[in-house]
């Protein structure tokens, strides 16, 4: 399959991540990480045909995946919970800006186009736009020490994800191994820092979805599309993301879209085509 449609199933399922973090808010967010990222994991099982070989990866790969996968949620938590939370998202997604610029220094034989460049920094300021224009109130920059976090978070996940095209190749199968792992150790945050809750049957289901969706399937598809595709053009197609996440958000509250996510919309839509442009 094509590496940017594997990427945009994956941005797709990210993009469902705010409306179930609201449904399931009242759950405290390690807890929810940990159940998620185990639900995940089981994608592996029909993934490499029940063969557990699959699942095995040297243990510096491991320690990669759970950079990724546990850290970034990690220092995401962090940063919602001692930062304004818009702003902090905001900041959280430089994530695909820096997969765009940081390539060439994670990537042998990979140099950046000027047209690379533009389009990033006009898919951040879409990105930025979408978040900021599409909420109500609280928007105004206040300085807090979760942003640190949300940076860092940012620098995470596009590190991770740039990384895992120069370690030794391993299956897509063996993203399980990274989230089973990742799950534990949330849930082992959960035990340490949280308090213990009840979880309905509704709650469940919703954490079910969470983990075939943006905690799960999603983490196979962006592995697949990095490993046949350019990570400077899926970067830049990761914009899309926050548009979508805002989009669905305001869907769900029975709202309709402003002006700024319309063209936050053309904005990113426009950086992704120039990104993606052969040539």
């Amino acid at each position: 399959m094509n590496a940017n449609l594997l990427a945009l199933g994956a941005i797709a399922l990210w993009a469902s991540l705010a409306a179930l973090g609201v449904a399931l808010s009242h759950v405290p967010p390690f807890l929810l990480t940990g159940l998620s990222l185990l639900v995940g994991s089981l994608i592996a099982l029909p993934l490499s045909r029940l063969d557990l070989r699959q699942w095995r990866v040297p243990a510096s790969t491991l320690a990669l995946g759970v950079y990724g996968l546990f850290g970034y949620h990690f220092l995401l938590f962090i940063a919602l919970r001692h930062a304004p939370p818009v702003q902090a998202n905001l900041v959280n997604y430089l994530w695909p800006l820096g997969i765009v610029v940081m390539a060439p220094w994670f990537l042998p034989g990979v140099t950046l186009a000027r047209r690379h460049v533009v389009a990033a920094l006009v898919g951040f300021a879409g990105a930025a736009l979408a978040i900021l224009g599409g909420r109500s109130g609280g928007t105004e920059a206040v300085w807090a020490w979760g942003y640190l976090p949300a940076l860092a978070s940012a620098f995470m996940w596009s590190s991770y994800s740039l990384m895992t095209q120069r370690v030794k190749p391993f299956p897509t199968a063996a993203i399980g191994t990274f989230a089973l792992v990742s799950g534990g150790l949330s849930l082992l945050c959960h035990a340490l820092l949280e308090p213990s809750v009840q979880l309905s049957a509704r709650d469940l289901a919703l954490i079910a979805v969470l983990g075939l969706g943006p905690l799960g399937g999603a983490f196979f598809l962006w592995d697949a599309a990095l490993k046949r595709g350019d990570a400077r053009q899926i970067g830049v197609l990761s914009f899309l993301t926050p548009l979508l996440s805002t989009l669905t958000l305001l869907v769900l509250q029975g709202q309709r879209p402003s002006w700024s996510v319309g063209a936050a919309a053309v904005m990113i839509v426009g950086a992704a085509v120039v990104a993606t442009r052969r040539g």
